[in-house]
């Protein structure tokens, strides 16, 4: 076993603070991924907190401001289990570095996204327990942790639309995977939030604030943003480009990797495909001439309605040099665009164009 308990394959783009993902072929074929396996994210030294003083503030506009410790979240409110996938929104940024280069940002290839079973209670019910004022459109998130790439130096924190928050599918959760949640994904309680970009969902949440506006933390105002291709990062005003939030439509191959040797013939390809919030993955192509001819892969039905949806699709390859392509559909008939450049931006965030695998095939 690896750093933090993780498989010993991850590859780890930073030791400190911890930031890891799995070989793409290690996702195949878990619609729940094991715990060894997920994605590690991080802005700060992860911090080991004691789960009998911890303590959880709920503030601002709320007319009864709650210290909960874990014992009283954990009697005072029903418990509730959500399949959710989370994504790191620099997924698949490694294929934007190669358009162009990003520099200060991980690399990530396209395994920084992963599935788990997440149990806790919902944060309606904590919110309605502190009885929120009309006019907190927002609810923002504060962390234990602390990241040190920026100065100054602050806890992560992010924010969502108050009617996220109280839909009934966001979780303060203290189990992952019917296992007590580790130290590495935010013990003893962090935030879930189905359907938004990981980032949302907060580690080692320690202060929950019901406000008029979006979060003022770093986190939110000027990184997890979008921005205009030829933005300089270091520059940019608070508030500018596109404030990350729900996940796009996203797709990518799991098997066989990048630059494998495979025999002319049937090969099985596999992978998985995610969509926003309020659609589904209606469909997923595959294509073995890089997107000249397609066939629909196979899905498999997704283990909740807030996860990722695994697929499979077996192709003929000729002999010698192939190009296998993926592309996703939801619901609405929207599709991923085909390549990357279009979508470069300064922090390398959002790539969902169709993920391509190079393959050599022989007798």
């Amino acid at each position: 076993m690896g750093a933090w308990n993780k498989r010993d394959d991850m590859l780890i783009h930073t030791a400190e603070p911890f930031n890891a993902e799995p070989p793409p072929a290690a996702l195949a074929g878990h619609p729940i991924t094991p715990t060894d396996t997920f994605y590690s994210r991080n802005h700060g030294n992860i911090p080991r907190i004691d789960p009998a003083s911890w303590r959880l503030s709920v503030d601002g506009l709320v007319e009864r401001p709650l210290e909960l410790s874990l014992a009283d979240l954990q009697s005072r409110f029903e418990h509730h289990t959500v399949v959710a996938t989370l994504a790191c929104a620099g997924n698949r940024r490694g294929e934007l570095m190669a358009v162009r280069d990003i520099p200060g940002q991980t690399p990530w290839r396209s395994a920084a996204i992963s599935t788990a079973r997440w149990t806790g209670v919902r944060l309606r019910d904590v919110l309605a327990a502190a009885g929120p004022s009309g006019e907190a459109h927002h609810i923002a998130f504060t962390g234990a942790d602390r990241a040190t790439g920026i100065d100054p130096a602050q806890p992560f924190g992010g924010s969502i639309p108050a009617d996220k928050a109280t839909s009934g599918d966001v979780l303060l959760a203290w189990r992952m995977n019917d296992e007590p949640l580790p130290v590495a994904h935010g013990a003893p309680v962090r935030v879930i939030v189905p359907g938004y970009v990981g980032a949302r969902s907060v580690k080692w949440v320690e202060r929950i604030t019901a406000q008029r506006h979006p979060s003022s933390s770093y986190f939110q105002a000027l990184d997890y943003r979008v921005l205009p291709a030829e933005t300089d990062p270091g520059t940019a005003p608070a508030g500018s480009g596109l404030s990350l939030s729900v996940a796009a439509l996203n797709s990518a191959i799991l098997t066989p990797s990048e630059g494998s040797h495979v025999l002319v013939g049937p090969n099985l390809v596999t992978g998985y495909a995610t969509a926003g919030e309020h659609r589904a993955v209606a469909r997923v192509d595959v294509s073995a001439d890089g997107g000249k001819n397609w066939r629909v892969a196979d899905m498999e039905h997704p283990p909740g309605p807030w996860a990722w949806v695994l697929w499979r699709a077996t192709v003929n390859l000729p002999p010698g040099r192939v190009e296998i392509t993926a592309r996703a559909w939801d619901t609405s008939a929207a599709t991923q665009p085909e390549h990357p450049e279009p979508l470069w931006n300064p922090l390398g965030y959002l790539n969902t164009s169709w993920s391509n695998v190079h393959l050599i095939a022989a007798l």
